[in-house]
C-alpha cells in the first residue's frame, strides 16, 4: 500500500514538473540529456521515500538543483556542456524570430540572473520560495530577476509585446507609451 501511495504522488509531481525541471536544468547549464538524467535520478531518489515531504513541490526542486550542480563538476560534463550551449533551447521549426531572439538573450545571461526569471516565469515561484530555493533573501532573488528582465527587454528593443496563455508577460519588450514619448 504505501509503495502505490508513493508511486502515485510521485507520478502525479512528475507530471507536473518534468518539463519545467528539464528547462530549469538548461538553465542551470546542463545540455538536454543531462537534465534528463538528473530528473531521473531525483525522482528516483523521491519514490524511495516512505511518505512525501510537506512541500513535495519545493523538495522537488530544491533536489533537482542540487543533484544538477553535482552533476555539472566534473571536466568531461563541462566539456560537453560548453558543446551543447549553441543549443541550449531545443529547436522548433515554428519558432518565430522573435522567439529565437528572447530565447539567445535568456541564454545569454548570467546563470544566476536566467535561474532567477526560469524559476519565476515557469516554475510560477515567489521571489520567497526562489530565495528558499537558492539560500539568498528574496530581494537578491528579485533583483536578479529585474536586472535580467532588463537586459533581456534593452537588447529586445522594438520587438512586439505579447502575453502568454497564463497570463504571464512574455517580456519580449514593452509597449510605446500611450502619450507617445
Amino acid at each position: 500500500m504505501n509503495g502505490n501511495h508513493s508511486q502515485h504522488w510521485c507520478g502525479r509531481l512528475f507530471d507536473e514538473q518534468a518539463a519545467q525541471l528539464i528547462l530549469y536544468g538548461r538553465a542551470l547549464g546542463l545540455g538536454h540529456g543531462e537534465a534528463e538524467d538528473v530528473l531521473q535520478e531525483t525522482f528516483l531518489a523521491l519514490l524511495q521515500m516512505e511518505t512525501p515531504p510537506a512541500k513535495a513541490q519545493h523538495y522537488c526542486v530544491r533536489s533537482f538543483r542540487n543533484r544538477a550542480l553535482n552533476y555539472r563538476r566534473t571536466l568531461w560534463r563541462r566539456l560537453t556542456r560548453e558543446w551543447e550551449s549553441l543549443r541550449w533551447f531545443e529547436k522548433n521549426t515554428d519558432e518565430t524570430p522573435a522567439e529565437r531572439a528572447a530565447m539567445r538573450c535568456l541564454a545569454e545571461l548570467p546563470v544566476d540572473q536566467r535561474e532567477a526569471i526560469v524559476l519565476k516565469v515557469w516554475h510560477g515561484c515567489t521571489f520567497e520560495e526562489i530565495g528558499g530555493l537558492l539560500d539568498i533573501s528574496p530581494n537578491t532573488a528579485a533583483g536578479r530577476y529585474r536586472y535580467g528582465l532588463q537586459k533581456i527587454k534593452s537588447k529586445l528593443e522594438g520587438v512586439a509585446y505579447e502575453r502568454d496563455d497564463r497570463d504571464t508577460i512574455a517580456f519580449l519588450a514593452t509597449a510605446p507609451s500611450i502619450s507617445g514619448t
